[in-house]
């Protein structure tokens, strides 16, 4: 049986925490890892939206223009026809 005198004492509290110490660390650390990651997945998700929004709005523009540009052939191949 063990003696339990101050050395003993100071010898299993030191232990305890290290095996405290051995335990919680790596969760300590994949929590954190696990965080920073998700900030930076929320980051490079809010950039992919905001760069969808864009891609929407320049095909509008692009299909405005092909139509404005198709009235605009039409028209001028419409006054080139009644110059003939």
């Amino acid at each position: 049986m063990i003696r339990l005198d101050a050395r003993n004492s100071l010898i299993i509290a030191f232990c305890l925490l290290a095996i405290a110490l051995l335990l919680y660390i790596p969760k300590i650390y994949l929590t954190n890892n696990i965080y920073y990651v998700s900030k930076d997945v929320n980051k490079l998700y809010a950039h992919y939206i905001s760069l969808k929004e864009e891609n929407r709005f320049l095909a509008q523009q692009l299909e405005d223009m092909k139509f404005k540009n198709q009235i605009v052939d039409s028209l001028i191949i419409k006054s080139l026809e009644e110059k003939k």
